[in-house]
């Protein structure tokens, strides 16, 4: 038949989200601008709460195309190359981090010459002692790491929903509790994140990637949901595989920022 279906892609359908996401987006970067310049988050806070809101619906149509039947076996494979290739991008990012605190610790500017009369950790700044709770933190961290592969061992070889959940359940529990310890730390630190470069660095690397633990326990709590509901199965669990290597890569960052930053830099 003309209208047969003879190969394993799925043709979308017209969808309005990419629209809406270009909008809202502009509309939170342009409105992130009259923040820093006027004070105004009006226009910001709007612009982010659309972002949020196209991603909940383009998100709701990709699981509902999942339960569907559309995510073939071909169309899996370009979902984990997509979702490769984002992780990629975010190892860039860190690396600039990465690459701002060792080019300061390295050759630190002095008040008289750039190369040669610095100190590092600049004169008057506390650093963190790294042997309690930021290797606490890494204990956590790595806990939790281990429930999502838990979690993810336990559907795919063994087809026991009962310790998918649990491993997901466990996973999503420590990384809030690694947050809330983060939290902890920033309120009792000795420095602050203007006037000078240490604190601009740390906050800036270990914030972010306090951010993505927030967004990777998000991810985990959808799965579970997913999870609750009778999603996923041992042949289909892109969501769920994407979460897992998301969650990992949030640990391996914070491994070598716990390395470089709290031992080595300080």
């Amino acid at each position: 038949m003309a209208h047969e279906k003879n190969h394993d892609y799925h043709i979308l359908n017209p969808s309005i989200w990419p629209f809406l996401g270009a909008v809202a987006a502009f509309v939170m970067l342009f409105g992130a601008v009259l923040f820093m310049r006027d004070g105004t988050p009006w226009m910001f806070l709007a612009g982010f709460a659309g972002v949020l809101y196209v991603m909940f619906g383009w998100w709701s149509d990709v699981v509902a195309e999942a339960q569907e039947g559309d995510h073939t076996p071909v169309v899996r494979i370009g979902l984990r190359y997509g979702f490769i290739l984002f992780i990629m991008s975010e190892i860039m990012f860190f690396a600039a981090w990465f690459w701002s605190f060792f080019k300061h610790a390295l050759y630190p500017m002095g008040p008289d010459s750039p190369g040669i009369d610095g100190q590092w950790p600049p004169a008057g700044i506390e650093t963190f002692d790294p042997w309690h709770l930021p290797l606490i933190n890494t204990l956590i961290l790595l806990c939790s790491g281990a429930a999502a592969t838990w979690a993810h061992h336990a559907l795919v070889h063994e087809n026991n929903r009962k310790d998918m959940k649990a491993g997901l359940a466990l996973a999503i529990a420590l990384g809030v509790l690694f947050t809330g310890f983060q939290a902890y730390e920033y309120s009792h630190a000795a420095f602050g994140f203007a006037g000078n470069i240490y604190g601009a660095n740390f906050f800036m690397a270990t914030g972010f990637h306090g951010a993505h633990v927030i967004i990777g326990t998000i991810f985990l709590l959808v799965c579970l949901i997913r999870a609750q509901r009778g999603h996923f199965s041992p042949e289909r669990h892109v969501g769920f595989e994407a979460a897992a290597w998301y969650w990992h890569f949030v640990d391996v960052v914070w491994l070598f920022l716990f390395a470089s930053i709290y031992i080595w830099g300080a």
